[in-house]
């Protein structure tokens, strides 16, 4: 019987590495891999084409794929989670600025759709008590799903995120990291607020995870599995885990920060209704831990 070859897009992360280089592969299937910089440049085509069988993928690009009714299945293999509040910079030369004083103000972010972004919001939302309708969002590229109407205002396209920061443009920005020694944290002390806010929460903000077509889901359920099992392996494969769990595998360790990012996704007119963690996965995926 012919092996079945399967496209495969993911990032270059180490826990991925032993699967990407084939040194651990399955009997029934091949993965070939097409390699997009940076990774998040393969959502767009796997929501709006299912370019490929496989593919990394922002939860919230995947929330808003499922709400329009792509033909998507989830997997619960965490690909990138991390705690979001040094992603957000401000400039300290136009004054002091912090989380509970962005109201009027304007602020960039790459898409507004985007997982950090979506993080960001929640935490400013629920945890500062922002009123993230009274933020002027300034945006820089389209949503992956093309039927999400973006009302932000879009910066002219000669334009570069963290030049308008330091400009004077934008008064902050979210999604963003910098070494210059010109710009500062929103958040005063980010691994300390993070801290409180896992201890508050008790989940890490997982950002990507993994997706299947429909297609490959319904017709060979046997390897969706298989590609998890792989996958789970090549993170055991690599060392004690961390406290708390930068990477978690299955649904039950996915299902505090999936329902938190739903709420947020919901709180932000992102997706039109809250799913529940199940309805996230298919009757295969739904069983993987």
């Amino acid at each position: 019987m012919d092996r079945l070859k399967l496209r495969a897009v993911l990032g270059s992360h180490p826990h991925v590495q032993a699967v990407k280089s084939g040194e651990l592969r399955s009997d029934r299937f091949d993965l070939d891999f097409i390699e997009y910089t940076p990774t998040n440049t393969a959502f767009k085509p796997m929501v709006r084409e299912q370019a490929f069988d496989i593919c990394e993928m922002a939860i919230v690009t995947y929330l808003m794929a499922k709400a329009h009714g792509k033909p998507l299945v989830l997997l619960p293999a965490t690909m990138l989670a991390r705690f979001q509040h040094s992603y957000a910079l401000y400039n300290p030369e136009r004054g002091t600025l912090g989380p509970s004083d962005l109201e009027g103000k304007r602020v960039g972010i790459r898409s507004f759709t985007t997982t950090t972004g979506a993080w960001i919001r929640g935490i400013l939302a629920n945890d500062y008590g922002v009123n993230l309708d009274n933020i002027r969002w300034v945006t820089f590229e389209d949503p992956h799903v093309a039927e999400y109407v973006d009302t932000t205002e879009r910066a002219p396209k000669d334009k570069k995120i963290q030049q308008m920061l330091l400009d004077g443009e934008l008064d902050a920005v979210l999604g963003e990291t910098s070494n210059d020694p010109r710009l500062k944290p929103l958040f005063r002390d980010p691994a300390a607020e993070a801290a409180k806010w896992y201890a508050r929460r008790g989940a890490v903000p997982v950002n990507h995870l993994v997706v299947v077509t429909e297609r490959l889901a319904k017709s060979h359920a046997d390897v969706v599995a298989g590609v998890y099992d792989l996958l789970k392996q090549n993170k055991t494969q690599m060392g004690a885990a961390t406290t708390p769990d930068l990477l978690p595998f299955g649904v039950e360790a996915n299902r505090k920060p999936l329902e938190l990012i739903i709420d947020y996704a919901f709180q932000q007119a992102l997706i039109p209704r809250r799913f529940s963690v199940n309805e996230l996965f298919d009757d295969t995926t739904r069983r993987l831990n």
